[in-house]
């Protein structure tokens, strides 16, 4: 079960975006990832977090829902998901809910990678 944080369905509540259902089903994705993931609002966006920040939403991209995971380089990626070249961050991209539903357990890995390596394991 998702554990919304009240000043991020604040910041939903007044998101005025074509994109909005997307972005809000990425974010149960996320959440639903693990009980420990959390979320707040940093950068004027939505953002996970769990023992440092683990990704953030552009929020005013309009044509797909973009996530920009902040030390995305760093994290073990098998499928693909993540975009990029950067030293440090990587960029997921959902175009639409069947997008979505097609990489949503890559996406989940990838937040539990984030755990992972948090850990220590």
């Amino acid at each position: 079960m998702a554990r919304h944080h009240p000043e991020v369905d604040d910041w939903f509540d007044r998101y005025e975006n074509p994109q909005r259902e997307l972005v809000l089903a990425v974010r149960e994705a996320i959440l639903d990832a693990d009980d420990r993931v959390t979320e707040v609002i940093k950068w004027q966006a939505p953002t996970f977090v769990y023992k440092g920040n683990i990704a953030s939403f552009y929020p005013k991209t309009r044509t797909h829902a973009s996530l920009m995971f902040h030390r995305g380089a760093s994290l073990p990626d098998p499928d693909g998901l993540l975009e990029g070249e950067g030293d440090v961050s990587r960029v997921a991209r959902f175009v639409d809910a069947d997008d979505l539903a097609a990489k949503r357990d890559a996406l989940q890995e990838l937040i539990r990678a984030w755990i992972t390596v948090q850990d220590g394991a």
